[in-house]
């Protein structure tokens, strides 16, 4: 929707990053409150949706690595330590990950091969019903290699084009 959105509003000359559509004067009456209207809702969103996805990811996490302990909930040095080190590793991530779209690249290229291919082979492996004949497994094997043959050759490419660029004199130096 963002896209199509853009598309429709900034036309052949729509950025790749549809936000930066928004730091140039749109020509029309009222455009710099527009542009600061889509700023302000951009950054309410992030600050909106960062408790929902942080609640799950810290449950996740206590549930992986304290497995046998009592709820979370009721823990609260274990609950603090398990806080500060997400913010404190999504704080380090924030601040040396030299751009965003970097890591749309690494997450977009993981998450696709997750989604599409491991986590469908995966419930077929599981296959609590027996339903799955041995050729259905087999297939699964295969595709969960091929998949994580071609997330890492994904990550290599990503991580070879980081680099690359990183050592690369700019212009303007």
């Amino acid at each position: 929707m963002t896209s199509l959105f853009g598309f429709l509003l900034f036309g052949d000359g729509t950025l790749d990053d549809v936000l930066a559509n928004f730091d140039a004067n749109l020509g029309i009456p009222y455009g710099s409150f527009l542009n600061d209207a889509v700023r302000v809702s951009y950054a309410a969103h992030l600050m909106l949706v960062f408790p929902v996805v942080f609640f799950p990811l810290r449950l996740n996490l206590d549930g992986r690595f304290f497995p046998s302990s009592r709820p979370l909930v009721l823990d609260n040095m274990r609950f603090a330590l398990v806080t500060v080190g997400l913010i404190g590793i999504i704080f380090l991530g924030a601040n040396f990950i030299p751009s965003i779209w970097d890591a749309f690249q690494f997450t977009g290229a993981t998450a696709a091969v997750c989604i599409g291919f491991i986590f469908l082979a995966a419930i077929t492996l599981k296959d609590r019903h027996n339903i799955a004949t041995k050729k259905d497994k087999i297939l699964s094997i295969v595709m969960i290699v091929l998949a994580v043959f071609s997330n890492v050759v994904a990550i290599y490419s990503d991580a070879y084009a980081l680099f690359k660029n990183a050592n690369t004199p700019s212009l303007r130096e």
